[in-house]
This record gives C-alpha cells, sequence and structure tokens, in this order.
C-alpha cells in the first residue's frame, strides 16, 4: 500500500442502499469522508440508516439487500467489492466492534482461541503455540485484561464489558486502518460504557486509525469525534465538526435529539419530545424527509426534496428554512434547558410501600447468591422514587419482590397494610388487593406481550382479569390507549406492527387497566432512542399528575432519575449505600459509587472520556 494511498483515507459519495420485495430504498444519496487518523460520528434514531450504512461500508449487508455508489477506501473501491476480496479486506483493513459483542465471537470457542485466530495469518504461521499465547495476553492486555484465566474462558462465562474488551482486542488484532464501532456501548451499564468508550478512544489515538462511531446519542459523538454526520430517514441532515454542532444545530431535527437527552445537571419542566417516530425513507424520498415531525414545517418543504447544501464554512444542512428559523430554534433551545426546582419532599409515617431488612438468596452452583442484603425502602402513595445501580446491584430483584414476583428470603414487606412478604400464604382477596395496588412495566415490553393477540385483546384481558364483573369494556380499551397517547385504532394492531416506543406505551396501558396506586418501571426507557425515551417519560410525568399513581423507576441512568423522582435509593452489590432527596444525593453524592455513577453519565466534552482513564479489567 503506497503513502499515497494511505492519505486518501475513505471518500463515500452518492451511496444509496436499496432491499425487500419491492426494492424499497433504505439509504439514500450519502456522501462522506474520513481523513486518516480521523473520527466521524455517524447519529440518528433507530430506522435512519446509520447502520445499514455502516453495514454497506464494510460488506455486511443483508441478503436481498444491495449498495450502489461509491466508496474508496485508501484507493479500493469498496462497493461492489466481490466477497473473496472482501476477506482480504474485512478484519484486516476495516475493523468493526458491534453492539452486541455475541454475534462477533464464536461462542464454541474459548477467549484465547478467539484472539488467537483473529491475527493475522502469516503472524500466526511464523509463531510457537507458546509465542501466540504470549501475543494473545499482549492483546488482551492491550484492552485492560491481565487476568490470564481470561484465555481458557468461554464468551458466555464473562460479563458484558468483559465480553466487549474481548471484541474490540478481535477487532483490532489485524491492525485495521479504519474502526468502525456500531453503538459499542449501548448495551452496558454507565460505567463499563464509560471504560469502553474511553479505551476505543484512547487506541485509536495510539494507534492512529481512522473511526466511524454509530450511535444515537448526540453527547457521546461530541466527545468522541472530530466531526458528526446526523442522519434521517436515510439521508444525511447535517453535517459539522462536532463542537459546532454541539454549540448549535443547523437542522431542527438535531435540536430535537439534543434537546431529548435528559440532563444530569438539573430538572427540567418537560423534555422536548420530538413527536412521531422516523418514517420509511421510501415514504418521504421527494419531500423533506423531517417536515412530518417539524414545528417549522412549510409548503416549500414538502414540494421537493431539499439539497444537503453548505450554510457555513465547513457545515452543511438539509434545511431550506435554516436562515428564517435560526434565531426560533436558539431560544427553543435556551427555553428547554432552563431548570425548574424539584417539588419538595414530605416525609409520610403512613407509606404505600415500606421495606426492611429485605434479603434474597438465590441457589448457585457454587453456593447461594445473595442479590438483596439487609436493603430498606419506602415508597408514600403518589411520589417518584428512584433505584439506581448497574447490573448486579439488585435493584431488579427489589422491584420484583415488590410486584410479587419474588419472594424474599427473609425481611418483611408491607404493602397498602397488607403484609406481602410470602404473597402465596395470603387469602386470595388480599392477593387481589396487592394485584390492583402494584404492577410492574418492564424494560422490553416486546417479550411481555403475546404476538398472537391484538392490542385491544391483551387490554381486555388485563381489564377483565382486574375487574370481573366490569362493562363496557371496549369503551375502557379506547380510555386506556387515549391516555398513553395513542388511537383507538391501535386496539386492532398486533405488537408485531408497532415501534419500541408504542410497545411500551401499551405496556403501562395494560398496568393501568388494573387502576393500581404504584408502577414499579424497571429500566421502562432503556431500549429506546432518546427522542422516544423523552416521549414516554413525559408521558410518565403526565399520568402522575392526572391519576396521581405514584412509581418506584429502577434505572442505571442518573439523568433521567433527576428529571422523574424527587427521592432516590442507590444500589451497590445488594446493598443500599446512599439515599435522601434526589437534588441532595446527585448534586451533592456522599458515597464513592453514587460519585462513580455521576462521573459516568455521558457528557459532550471530551474531558469526560479523559477522566475515564481506562481501569485494569479482572475477571
Amino acid at each position: 500500500m503506497s503513502a499515497a494511498q494511505v492519505e486518501q483515507g475513505l471518500r463515500v459519495t452518492g451511496l444509496g442502499v436499496t432491499g425487500g420485495s419491492k426494492d424499497r430504498m433504505i439509504v439514500s444519496d450519502v456522501d462522506l469522508t474520513l481523513a486518516p487518523g480521523e473520527s466521524i460520528a455517524i447519529v440518528g434514531e433507530s430506522g435512519s440508516g446509520k447502520s445499514m450504512t455502516a453495514k454497506a461500508l464494510i460488506g455486511l449487508l443483508p441478503r436481498g439487500v444491495v449498495a450502489e455508489g461509491s466508496a474508496d477506501f485508501e484507493g479500493t473501491e469498496l462497493i461492489g467489492l466481490p466477497e473473496k476480496v472482501w476477506q482480504s479486506v474485512r478484519g484486516r483493513r476495516i475493523g468493526l466492534i458491534m453492539q452486541n459483542p455475541f454475534t462477533m465471537l464464536n461462542p464454541v470457542y474459548r477467549c484465547g482461541r478467539i484472539i488467537e485466530e483473529s491475527l493475522r495469518r502469516e503472524e500466526r504461521q511464523r509463531m510457537s503455540r507458546a509465542e501466540r499465547r504470549q501475543e494473545v495476553l499482549r492483546r488482551l492486555a492491550e484492552v485492560g485484561i491481565t487476568d490470564e484465566s481470561v484465555l481458557d474462558r468461554y464468551p458466555f462465562q464473562l460479563s458484558g464489558g468483559m465480553r466487549q474488551r474481548i471484541a474490540i482486542a478481535a477487532a483490532l488484532a489485524r491492525e485495521p486502518d479504519l474502526l468502525i464501532a456500531d453503538e459499542p456501548s449501548t448495551a452496558l451499564d454507565v460505567t463499563t460504557q464509560r471504560e469502553i468508550l474511553a479505551l476505543i478512544k484512547q487506541l485509536q489515538v495510539s494507534r492512529g486509525m481512522s473511526l466511524i462511531l454509530i450511535t444515537h446519542d448526540l453527547r457521546i459523538a461530541f466527545s468522541m469525534c472530530d466531526r458528526a454526520y446526523v442522519m434521517y430517514a436515510g439521508v444525511m441532515v447535517e453535517t459539522a465538526a462536532a463542537e459546532k454542532l454541539e454549540q448549535e444545530p443547523l437542522h431542527p431535527y438535531t435540536l430535537g435529539l439534543l434537546l431529548s437527552e435528559s440532563p444530569a445537571d438539573r430538572r427540567v419542566a418537560e423534555l422536548v419530545a420530538i413527536p412521531g417516530s422516523v418514517p420509511a425513507a421510501a415514504d418521504v424520498a421527494h419531500v423533506c424527509p423531517f417536515a412530518s415531525r417539524c414545528a417549522w414545517a412549510a409548503p416549500e418543504c414538502t414540494t421537493e426534496r431539499p439539497a444537503l447544501r453548505e450554510a457555513e464554512p465547513g457545515r452543511e444542512t438539509r434545511c431550506v428554512r435554516v436562515e428564517q428559523i435560526r434565531d426560533e430554534m436558539r431560544r427553543e433551545r435556551s427555553v428547554a434547558q432552563s431548570s425548574v426546582p424539584v417539588p419538595h419532599v414530605v416525609e409520610n409515617p403512613d407509606s404505600l410501600v415500606m421495606v426492611a431488612d429485605a434479603r434474597k438468596e438465590f441457589r448457585g452452583a457454587r453456593g447461594p447468591v445473595v442479590a438483596l442484603d439487609s436493603v430498606s425502602i419506602a415508597l408514600d402513595a403518589g411520589e417518584g422514587v428512584g433505584l439506581v445501580g448497574e447490573s448486579g446491584s439488585g435493584k431488579t430483584t427489589l422491584g420484583r419482590a415488590i410486584a410479587g414476583l419474588e419472594t424474599l428470603s427473609s425481611g418483611t414487606l408491607e404493602i397498602a397494610g397488607i403484609d406481602a412478604s410470602n404473597r402465596a400464604r395470603l387469602s386470595k382477596r388480599d392477593q387481589r388487593t396487592l394485584r390492583g395496588t402494584v404492577q410492574m412495566i418492564f424494560q422490553d415490553a416486546y417479550s411481555s406481550l403475546n404476538p398472537s393477540h391484538t392490542i385491544g385483546a391483551a387490554l381486555s384481558e388485563a381489564i377483565s382479569i382486574n375487574d370481573p364483573d366490569g362493562r363496557r369494556t371496549d369503551q375502557r380499551v379506547i380510555e386506556l390507549l387515549a391516555s398513553v397517547g395513542l388511537e383507538a385504532e391501535f386496539a386492532q394492531r398486533k405488537p408485531v406492527a408497532l415501534s419500541g416506543g408504542q410497545h411500551q406505551r401499551v405496556a403501562i396501558a395494560r398496568a393501568l387497566a388494573a387502576r393500581p396506586k404504584l408502577l414499579v418501571c424497571d429500566e421502562p426507557v432503556a431500549a429506546l432512542d432518546v427522542s422516544v425515551q423523552a416521549q414516554v417519560l413525559n408521558l410518565f410525568s403526565r399520568i402522575r399528575d392526572e391519576q396521581g399513581i405514584g412509581y418506584l423507576f429502577i434505572t442505571h441512568d442518573l439523568s433521567i432519575v433527576r428529571q422523574v423522582v424527587e427521592r432516590v435509593y442507590v444500589m451497590h452489590r445488594g446493598r443500599v449505600v446512599e439515599s435522601g432527596a434526589v437534588v441532595d444525593v446527585l448534586d451533592d453524592p456522599q458515597h464513592d459509587y453514587t460519585k462513580k455513577l455521576m462521573a459516568s453519565v455521558p457528557q459532550a466534552s471530551g474531558a469526560w472520556l479523559d477522566g475515564g482513564a481506562v481501569p485494569v479489567a479482572r475477571g
């Protein structure tokens, strides 16, 4: 490879992706450049086309989906490259890290073999077995793993963060010039997310690699990348240096993404949620793709597809009205970011839920596993309480115990004056009372819905269970749908026809069918895009204001907690390590673990990653 070729980097021109039975457009007219050693982000919601763009650049499009246009990488045209040639490009010159490392790691291989197989063939062939093992150990040390026993473990025996480190080591084993990271930290806890992102950035800089980061979080894009491409419905709608984009977006969609993010340092009156959802690219091929969701849309936005044009040197936007609405966009951002006080916490001796000295043990292969250890919390009627911690902290186990899905090993649990420590021993009347008092909403709403039943049938069933003698079920279904912002026609749809945000709204409606006093919400927005996340969080606030329903909000995200609760409990390794008014705990954390969680909330500055020095990971 000549020096001239290296200097070319990546140049994508007119990239299009089509597929499906009707050969529908998925991505259209994408242009981007990436210099050697530069980092760029492609940002957008689910359905925007960002992952399809990345797959086109590494030759991994699904069967029946094809790419057209040009993608010149260091003198090699990637579009239309035969698979036999791709085998010498993929991994060797372009590396890939995906959101779920399980999709990249062979589950029947031990981690040492996975890394070894990822090395360049000529490198493996000239090494002895002992030398190969030492090289694998060196590669693991590079990603912060110094525990030699990891070589002999299978991927399923490792934590999510450890698996992602193995995936990074495998992706970099052939010394690629370009690394594509597709949502590499989305499925991880916040502290692990920061470590993984800092690791990727550290390796990119030290190796002089180019980086394409695919993400839905603008804060992460700003902290990781030199420039950002904002994608919507299959096209780029704005491009700029990351710093300039953070200072002032020049497209309403970019502004909407920014304002949808929950700020960690203050509470706002209401999160700015973009209404609706991302349309199919083919359905908006001849208009401004964002027009149907834009507050500033005008007739000229729907007469033809706006071109991506230069608004300022080094900045491009697809908005034809940006000059007229720029001042309004600035004002909206200023108003939306204004803080409001958190409601004052009033002590109530008659709590709706009281948990005292709760302990929960699960049977493990090597003895009992303690999930809860002497946990005590209280929730008042109509109150918003946060339960915060990483995976394994015990927060979900506690929530399930309150909802009646787990039985405590010891300790007491009282709900609405009923001893609910062991529901199996209660009378049917008390069990029915508890079921009508507490309802649970899960992270994966889709899996909690029967795919063969319509939404109306699911809600009707919930109504019948909680009110067997009730009438006007059809009307009640319509009322429940309306309460979560869905039209009556959704009753005729099946879960597969709904978006992620709509699934969660249906799950909330089903919980409301019992007319509960408390909703136990287990990571209810973790799997949603930031704009949809804002819609659902605003919905929770509205339901609480209108119906007086309290909630226990289980999450690992402290920026969300500040927006929706008044009090918070921080859990770590089965214990409550800090609790109090949300303002006191988040503004002045006392426990080291709470401080660590606060430092891990994504921030737009690169200093956020600099402070997240990559620690050595141990088994």
